[in-house]
């Protein structure tokens, strides 16, 4: 009952937190940081909350040794920076290097009369899988971009471009489950997302555009002039049409943002423009082709600015220049990334000198990243642990808390971790993408499924995650649970926890679950070091970055 008790205490806690307003980040009434955290550390162990998945011992004396700003820089040039763990673990996975084609081959669906026998009942599903070796799998597609995708984000020195890399494929988001996505998947981030994940918003506009996993996605592979009437094939003279999912997606979600001025006619006239952009064969080749005999033709009028009739291809490539110069587009990009580091509730103030820097630099993904990353509301003691851990944020940042390494399965088994709670790695489903507000991640279930992962976790029962729990607290300490609960406390909240869990916490160090005695044992106490650093994990303080 007591443990209830205190996992119903630190949920409330949590809830609360999680509800805050915190609506102006300059001058916010906020309880000040504590007196053994130094403004130098705060301001590190910030940023480092923000531009990577969480801090790992000795990060703030090696920002401290070179400054912030030279920090900030090596981490805005990537490949300057050295990543051999990272390229040891991801070289296991083979299918990571593999073009679209060969991966239809290597990993094929399984073939029509078995997928007919299967149905019949002629076959079971386990001998249809027998048929298929389990390395040949498709399944094996993501669950090895999963597992990569946790590798590099626990071990890799290229911290901000992986934080990155996340904003952008979240931004521009595909769907793994639906149709041949996911053996789309892997070049996708690979090729559209992961190159320029610091360089400029109109080529991520353009790469992800042309990718087929966006094609297929968003139906534009379906769309071709409202005229055309099919001459071949099982589909021989059905008339065919506009498919305007990307568009209104390109105009929504990827640019101009729903209020950002466009009309249903621009969303049919930038259909339009993309007719004839589809995918050649897309069960064997699986590669971007320009169809110009299904292409409208026509003249086009977008957001009031004339297209003339015969573009061809190169109406699309107007529609995306017109969009990515748009005020509109700069003023929505500019909102998500300050969300993204900042707060929920992103300051306008900020947002108004991102989205100048934006159209000044022509989209310069990394100018707009020192313009918050610098800024005054960036610093802000509102701003300090404001914003909510997603699921893969919080896995991934308490293996780092921890100085914990992972190989591939456990990148694996952290991804399953983080679906568990909320966020299934390449399977979101709406375009949106996952939200990056507090209230898509605060409830009591998901709390709760955090504090279980945190057992697992210091209970060492992650296949592939290894943490040295033991190395954390010496043999003589845990006679003293209030020094435990303290060494604890400073490996995996630096910074000072708030009073309110520290006082949650503090009030269970006599629960004979935790120090292991009863009422009636005269012994020192031999405190569950495991049991408390998972509620450590799993205390609000710590689902805040």
């Amino acid at each position: 009952m007591r443990r209830f008790a205190l996992v119903v205490g630190l949920i409330a806690v949590a809830v609360g937190a999680g509800r805050m307003a915190r609506p102006d980040l300059v001058g916010a009434e906020v309880a000040a940081p504590a007196p053994a955290t130094t403004e130098e550390t705060r301001k590190i162990l910030h940023l480092l909350s923000r531009a990577t998945y969480g801090p790992r011992p000795g990060d703030v004396a090696r920002v401290q040794a070179i400054g912030v700003r030279a920090w900030l820089e090596q981490q805005l040039d990537p490949r300057r920076l050295d990543d051999p763990v990272v390229a040891k673990e991801v070289a296991t996975l083979t299918s990571l290097t593999l073009p679209i084609d060969a991966m239809l081959k290597e990993y094929p669906r399984p073939a029509r009369d078995v997928r007919e026998k299967v149905a019949s009942g002629q076959m079971t599903r386990q001998q249809a899988m027998e048929a298929y070796p389990p390395q040949k799998r498709p399944y094996r597609i993501v669950a090895e971009l999963q597992a990569a995708k946790a590798v590099r984000a626990v071990s890799s020195e290229r911290q901000l471009e992986e934080v990155m890399v996340d904003f952008w494929f979240n931004h521009f988001n595909v769907n793994a489950p639906k149709g041949v996505v996911k053996w789309y998947l892997t070049a996708y981030e690979r090729d559209a997302i992961r190159p320029h994940a610091l360089g400029r918003f109109r080529d991520l506009v353009r790469a992800t555009s042309r990718h087929p996993a966006m094609l297929f996605y968003l139906d534009n592979y379906l769309s071709v002039r409202p005229d055309f009437t099919m001459p071949f094939g099982p589909q021989r003279g059905k008339k065919m049409g506009l498919n305007e999912n990307y568009a209104r997606e390109l105009m929504e979600l990827h640019t101009l943002g729903v209020d950002g001025g466009y009309t249903q006619q621009d969303v049919t006239e930038v259909a339009r423009a993309f007719t004839g952009w589809g995918i050649e064969r897309p069960q064997a080749d699986g590669r971007f082709v320009f169809r110009g005999q299904v292409h409208d033709r026509g003249e086009k009028l977008v957001l009031g600015q004339r297209i003339p009739a015969g573009g061809g291809q190169d109406d699309g490539e107007r529609v995306m220049d017109i969009l990515v110069r748009h005020p509109s587009t700069a003023r929505f990009v500019a909102a998500k990334l300050v969300r993204r580091f900042v707060a929920d509730d992103a300051p306008a103030s900020l947002v108004d000198r991102v989205a100048t820097t934006y159209l000044r630099t022509d989209g310069d993904v990394k100018a707009m990243l020192r313009t918050i990353l610098t800024a005054e509301e960036f610093y802000a003691n509102a701003a300090y642990r404001a914003k909510i851990k997603r699921p893969f944020e919080f896995v991934v940042s308490a293996v780092r808390a921890l100085d914990g390494t992972v190989d591939a399965r456990g990148g694996v088994a952290l991804a399953r971790a983080a679906g568990a709670i909320g966020e299934k790695l390449y399977e979101c489903e709406p375009p949106t993408g996952y939200p990056d507000r507090a209230e898509a991640w605060v409830n009591p279930g998901a709390l709760l499924a955090r504090m279980n992962f945190g057992l697992a976790l210091a209970s060492r029962r992650l296949d592939g995650v290894r943490v040295d729990v033991g190395a954390l607290v010496p043999p003589g300490d845990r006679e003293q649970p209030a020094m435990v609960m303290d060494r604890l406390l400073a490996r995996v909240l630096p910074g000072e926890p708030a009073a309110a869990t520290r006082q949650v916490l503090l009030a269970q160090l006599d629960d004979p679950q935790i120090v292991r005695k009863t009422p009636d044992d005269r012994g020192p106490a031999d405190t569950d070091v495991a049991t408390l650093l998972a509620l450590v994990i799993g205390s609000p303080d710590f689902q805040r970055r």
